[in-house]
């Protein structure tokens, strides 16, 4: 499969990111949610709670692309979290997630990191 250009590369992981919650439970809420400056690829909604999640897509198989989600790109996507949460008056279980995507010639990997993080909200 080849996929031309950064942003259509990602749009083609967030898919495949969402199909893949889809196919475990998840209801998507929400896609690319923008609150102000900050933003979340998904936010789902599953039996136990409200799933944050940050997608991350490459073509190279030697990369792990789960590992581009720092402590900064964590603490951007707890803010939008709180954000989300104080606008929609949401009172469940948060969780934030990461799903990675490979996509490797005619492979595709996809792989998904529940709670890959607790935030630190001071």
């Amino acid at each position: 499969m080849e996929v031309r250009g950064k942003k259509a590369l990602g749009q083609l992981g967030e898919e495949m990111a969402c199909d893949f919650l889809r196919s475990r439970g998840h209801r998507i809420l929400a896609r690319n949610w923008h609150g102000s400056h900050l933003e979340v690829d998904i936010i789902s909604e599953a039996e136990d709670g409200v799933h944050f999640v940050e997608v991350k897509t490459r073509t190279d198989a030697d990369a792990a692309p789960e590992e581009k989600v720092d402590a900064r790109k964590q603490q951007r996507i707890s803010a939008a979290a709180l954000r989300f949460l104080n606008e929609s008056g949401s009172d469940r279980e948060v969780f934030f997630d990461v799903v990675s995507v490979v996509i490797d010639g005619d492979r595709t990997q996809v792989k998904y990191f529940p709670g890959a993080w607790i935030p630190m909200y001071t």
